[in-house]
């Protein structure tokens, strides 16, 4: 029983710790911060200048877009990693699954490049 109890100490110890940062973490704001802060330091900041319009404005779709063409990318990757690793046990049909996975993103990435979705005037 012993040592059962002593393999699982480094957990317990590692749970404990995370605990005494996270609350430390918490709790340090409301004992450091300023208290009175002026207006200078309430208002909206925005790249330097006062906001000049509504923030509930239309975003350009472009903005979207890209962030979308980067998720796909980088879930992309995160397939092409453990792939890549397991590439000797997967065969050829590991390969030919691949390499279609890797045909549609790169018909895709043609279809919005013609498109002039990635252009910004």
């Amino acid at each position: 029983m012993s040592e059962l109890l002593s393999s699982y100490l480094p957990i317990v110890i590692f749970i404990g710790v995370a605990l005494v940062v996270g609350l430390a973490l918490i709790a340090a704001p409301f004992l450091v911060a300023y208290r009175s802060p002026d207006p200078e330091k309430l208002s909206a900041y925005e790249c330097g200048f006062n906001a000049f319009d509504d923030a509930r404005m239309k975003f350009d779709i472009r903005f979207y877009l890209v962030a979308i063409l980067f998720i796909i990318f980088d879930l992309e990757v995160a397939f092409l990693f453990p792939w890549a690793v397991s590439f000797g046990e997967v065969g050829w049909l590991g390969f030919w699954s691949m390499m279609v996975f890797l045909g549609v993103l790169t018909i895709g990435f043609i279809y919005e490049w013609k498109k002039g979705a990635l252009e910004w005037d």
